[in-house]
């Protein structure tokens, strides 16, 4: 099925406003699930309003909070989003990272305790529009999903790393990823009755590699968002020991060093850290050629001739083309899906829309 953005971000935001957030809270989670749903990235879009829902009813997630400062030194700043919704701390956090870079011209903001974050290249989307590139690790407090390389049992988050870095009057190059194969929601899409998942994704307590859902969920009520704790198996790293090395240093930099907590065993409390490095590119561009360095080099980059009849992309066009296809046809949702948003809704009291 299909329904277009705006009704659809709506419809989100009167179930968060029905569930406690205030209007401005619940518009702007709102908005950056079906952001994330628009790029392509429906992991991280509509399809986790129930998950947020219960969390935020069981105390897990708190509304309308706002960060504190931990610790100022001028280029760094230590934050604490009390466990409020990442789409209210996380740009909170973002703005301060832009403001201090933009006078600075380096930041380093260290979060802590902030709910699920989301789609972190939206972020670095929101710093390039300000001329500055930025890098985030994030991690999964209380999230044991991934196995590392060489074991069958989860011991780390699917942990992103997101760089981006702005061009110009052209839209700026977005690297956004999982350090797991796949990230935890494009099982739950898949679970919802949505994209396959790649094959060999996943892998069972033998070894075996797979790519059911149940692997990681065991059995689940299909309108029910399942729990992640009940499968016996675990998603795998990317790249093999390069992706779970990668996601190790998540860890130790967003969840050790901010002091947010690395995940564990017996931690329920699922909560982002996020370690952010912002950089001006005007502070380091001393002789103006910063655009025109990375224009020449992105265009040798694409040129390279293609494999199979495919296409070379830079990082974040996927995305763009994503949007306005989306913006355009409507958003896909799968029919288990939109049952559950329609469940969730209705224990609430709010009007389902018609997609």
């Amino acid at each position: 099925m299909l329904i277009a953005a705006r009704p659809l971000a709506e419809f989100i935001a009167d179930v968060f406003r029905a569930a406690g957030c205030s209007a401005d809270e619940s518009r702007r989670i709102a908005e950056n699930l079906v952001d994330a749903n628009l790029t392509g990235h429906d992991s991280h879009g509509v399809i986790r309003t129930p998950r947020y829902v219960k969390w935020l009813q069981g105390g897990k997630l708190v509304a309308d909070q706002t960060v504190t400062v931990v610790a100022d030194t001028g280029p760094m700043l230590i934050l604490d989003g009390n466990y409020g919704f990442g789409q209210t701390v996380g740009p909170e956090a973002v703005a301060r990272g832009i403001e201090r870079a933009g006078s600075l011209g380096v930041a380093v903001v260290a979060l802590r305790h902030a709910g699920h974050l989301g789609r972190i290249g939206a972020w670095a989307e929101v710093a390039a529009a300000e001329g500055l590139v930025s890098i985030h690790f994030v991690n999964v407090h209380g999230s044991l999903l991934v196995a590392p390389y060489g074991g069958v049992e989860r011991r780390i988050g699917t942990n992103p790393v997101t760089i981006g870095v702005p061009r110009p009057d052209a839209p700026p190059v977005i690297l956004d990823f999982a350090t797991s194969e796949v990230a935890e929601g494009k099982i739950l899409v898949a679970a919802k009755g949505g994209k396959p998942l790649p094959e060999g994704c996943l892998i069972g307590p033998e070894g075996e590699f797979g790519n059911d859902p149940l692997m990681l969920y065991g059995d689940s009520d299909p309108a029910v968002t399942p729990e992640r704790r009940a499968g016996p198996g675990a998603i795998r790293a990317f790249g093999a020991h390069k992706g779970s090395g990668l996601a190790l240093m998540c860890e130790l930099l967003a969840g050790a060093l901010t002091r947010s907590g690395a995940t564990g065993p017996d931690r329920d409390r699922v909560f982002n850290g996020m370690l952010s490095v912002y950089l001006a590119a005007e502070a380091f561009d001393t002789d103006g050629g910063f655009g025109d360095e990375v224009r020449a080099y992105l265009e040798f980059f694409r040129s390279a001739r293609p494999a199979g009849g495919g296409e070379v992309l830079t990082p974040g066009e996927p995305e763009r083309r994503a949007r306005l296809a989306r913006l355009r046809d409507g958003v896909p949702l799968a029919d288990e899906a939109w049952a559950s948003l329609c469940a969730v809704a209705t224990e609430l009291g709010v009007a389902v829309p018609t997609p």
